[in-house]
């Protein structure tokens, strides 16, 4: 990369660093609304059942209380796919499911009129288990799927949705293998990433009835609006502002649960109502990530060429889904990206039970899908004594190689080859010298085993979906940028900023961002799947580049001059062979601005990649696995913010990556239906005194993406780690570890030192 930029690369503050380390920044709990009312949800105290009566009288007579409102009180709405799940509803389908709700003047009120309400069910049997749930005599959750099995495409992907893989004729792929495997594995564990912020919001209809305005904190605000717009009624004007995000992870991409109780809450009393989810409801009623488990038969060649890959991949979907089906489709895309295989019979099944409904963390689909099909590729590799680094480097996407993406289109990709990435971090992290073959552990000394693995993630959703902007120069010489995302603690929003600063060749610091608002911004998909960095990123800089060709066509004249002769730097208009001849930017009149548009269209021809090499210690008296070591690997194309970069990739760890295959994982009781550690004790984190170490190899390949020729890695930092850690374990103990997380129970059980006692209790 020659090219010299002036902010691009470079490193450089946030523009809202120091609002937030001072508290300056205005989180949706901050803000102040006149009259509000603070709302509360009502949850059901069984997994599954019937309400046959329920007494609010006592509640709707404590002062202060200004709205009950149960599901004879309230409009008919529903979502999911299909449509089939009431906002309240009689039936009840997981602990923790909306029974009633209720806006009071305060939440000490709201609170105590929870504790007055008085509920008579008729108790169903639960099912948790998804192939249990699949049998005739399983308890159904709808009546209108009588195999609690749903639909595996979304029409919002398109009439050719992907909703399996199926290519080739996998019987005659495995007749041409050396080796065939069978096995069963799955990434069952649903960690909770668990933000610092809880899901909000607050609604508020106006007089008319025709309006209403959401204050949301999400990845997605304006997104928002069209789910709230399909749930409630299309005859209403939906408006979403958008305020800092703190933090999501992918979980609060969307959030529309909590905004239809505000909702229907605003529409019963005409006036503001804010719910603010507790961390207990946050861990125990909120959205968790898919279950996944497959059976599969792989048959691969004895170099590394799979021949055929065919089985069943089971998706616990929880009680509903809104998000799976696209999990579903993207995930098979990137199984396809990861592994090279001609011949696939791949066929998902989406199962609902009866615990929190799935819903998006990061990773979406594509780390639910490989962390279970990975370990059974491992068996392969092992029969055929194969580096795993060999197979990654042989199999992974290259140009010119294609994919089915998720709108079952085929495309053909046009990105850089990331053999490069891969062999920088395999030698960063010493992967020659560890790797000691298959179920070898690297290091034995008296009951401490130590372990390498390696797992590879990517994605063409680094492209996907329409993004518009708006740069609106002053005469000033100041910049707003209008566009439909939110701050969500990734620094993303500074991103654009420099973007738009190298276009124009001005000081970031005169780069300002209008507030998040659908009534005056363009329309923005929002930030995921790492589409920041080319698919905004692009809309941002076509905006830029709109507006600096409209700014030079207006001030050649006062230069005497052709547009094309000049160029803009600093608030100034100059012509290229003599600077010194120029004109500021005022020049285009004190009462005048100049906008320029961008749009982005969707482009599946371009992947990331991500490289997870992970170095385990075990110890075979206790059980613990602790984490040594971590290098991942990346080509970027270019990097726009190298400490922003830095972070995404040290955070590969908790929200739902690495550690979610060490200790981070969300307690399901089948028994009772209770999530046993929805709080911040018994929900196991790292600490800051926990951290392995961490190192990167990033590489910068011009990749053919806009004119800073970069791609974004953020979203899929967390994914290879898993299954990375699985494959440590195993070769540390040298018995093949295939569940998620490793806990010390579990890994005794797997080496047989479990004790008789304890083995009857676990």
């Amino acid at each position: 990369m020659t090219e010299e930029y002036r902010y691009i690369g470079k490193r450089s503050p946030r523009k809202d660093a120091r609002d937030i380390v001072t508290g300056a920044v205005k989180y949706l709990n901050d803000l102040r609304f006149p009259d509000l009312l603070y709302g509360r949800v009502l949850r059901s105290s069984i997994p599954h059942g019937r309400i046959k009566k329920i007494n609010k009288e006592k509640a709707e007579k404590l002062s202060g209380v200004m709205a009950v409102l149960t599901w004879t009180d309230v409009p008919d709405w529903k979502t999911g796919n299909p449509k089939e799940t009431r906002i309240l509803d009689q039936k009840v389908r997981f602990m923790g499911d909306a029974v009633a709700l209720i806006a009071a003047k305060n939440e000490e009120i709201a609170e105590e009129a929870l504790s007055l309400i008085d509920v008579e069910y008729e108790v169903l049997p639960p099912v948790f288990d998804m192939e249990e749930s699949l049998r005739p005599s399983a308890p159904k959750l709808y009546d209108e799927l009588p195999n609690n099995i749903l639909p595996s495409t979304d029409p919002s992907f398109g009439s050719k949705c992907l909703g399996e893989i199926s290519m080739g004729d996998v019987e005659k792929g495995f007749t041409e293998a050396d080796v065939i495997v069978e096995g069963t594995s799955g990434y069952e564990n649903i960690p909770n990433p668990i933000p610092a912020e809880p899901p909000s919001v607050v609604a508020q209809w106006d007089e008319s009835g025709r309006q209403i305005t959401f204050w949301v904190s999400n990845q997605f605000p304006h997104l928002n609006r069209l789910i709230l717009r399909s749930i409630i009624r299309d005859n209403i004007e939906i408006r979403t502002i958008g305020n800092p995000c703190g933090g999501s992870f992918g979980t609060k991409l969307m959030s529309w649960q909590i905004q239809c109780y505000a909702a229907l809450l605003s529409m019963a009393t005409s006036r503001p109502v804010k719910i603010v989810y507790s961390k207990e409801e946050h861990i125990a009623a909120f959205v968790l990530r898919p279950g996944s488990r497959m059976r599969a038969k792989i048959g691969m060649k004895k170099d590394g060429t799979v021949t055929a890959i065919s089985g069943d991949w089971y998706i616990d979907t929880g009680y509903y889904s809104k998000t799976t089906q696209m999990q579903l489709a993207v995930g098979c895309g990137e199984a396809q990206i990861a592994v090279r295989c001609e011949n696939w019979d791949l066929k998902p099944k989406i199962v609902c039970t009866n615990r929190n409904a799935s819903g998006i963390v990061r990773g979406f689909g594509g780390q639910e899908l490989k962390c279970s099909l990975f370990p059974i590729l491992s068996l392969a590799l092992a029969k055929l004594n194969m580096d795993p680094l060999d197979f990654f480097i042989k199999n992974f996407i290259k140009p010119g190689e294609g994919y089915y993406w998720r709108d079952g289109e085929y495309y053909t990709y046009r990105g850089v080859d990331f053999t490069r990435a891969i062999e920088a971090g395999a030698e960063k992290f010493g992967w020659q010298e560890k790797w000691k073959g298959w179920l070898k552990p690297s290091v034995e000394k008296g009951n401490i085993r130590r372990g390498v693995g390696m797992g590879i993630h990517g994605n063409a959703d680094v492209g996907e979906d329409v993004s518009e902007a708006y740069v609106r120069l002053h005469p000033n010489a100041s910049v707003i940028l209008f566009s439909g995302v939110s701050e969500h603690g990734t620094g993303q929003v500074t991103n654009l900023m420099k973007m738009i600063a190298e276009v124009l060749k001005i000081s970031p610091d005169r780069i300002s961002m209008a507030p998040t608002d659908s009534l005056t911004n363009p329309n923005e998909f929002g930030f995921a799947g790492s589409r920041g960095t080319y698919a905004v990123g692009s809309a941002v800089i076509n905006a830029a580049e709109d507006a600096r060709k409209k700014l030079l066509d207006q001030l050649a004249l006062g230069l005497k001059a052709n547009p094309d002769d000049l160029d803009t730097e600093d608030g100034f208009v100059f012509a290229k062979g003599n600077p010194d001849k120029k004109i500021p930017w005022s020049e285009m009149g004190y009462d005048r601005t100049i906008t320029g548009f961008g749009v982005f269209e969707p482009d599946f021809t371009l992947v990331n990649c991500v490289i997870n090499f992970v170095e385990v210690e075990v110890d075979l008296e206790t059980g613990k696995t602790t984490l040594i070591r971590v290098v991942t690997a990346t080509d970027v194309g270019k990097i726009i913010d190298p400490p922003g970069l830095e972070a995404q990739l040290s955070g590969c760890l908790g929200s739902g990556g690495i550690d979610s295959a060490i200790f981070e994982e969300t307690i399901l009781d089948h028994s009772t239906g209770y999530i046993l550690n929805a709080n911040l004790i018994d929900y196991k984190w790292r600490t800051s005194l926990e951290l392995p170490i961490i190192d990167h190899a990033i590489l910068e390949t011009p990749i053919d993406s806009h004119r800073f020729y970069a791609v974004g890695v953020g979203e899929i930092t967390t994914s290879p780690g898993p299954s990375a850690v699985q494959m440590a374990v195993s070769n540390a103990i040298g018995k093949w570890f295939s569940e998620y997380p490793v806990t010390p129970e579990r890994l005794l059980k797997i080496i047989g030192r479990q004790d008789k006692s304890e083995e009857g209790q676990s």
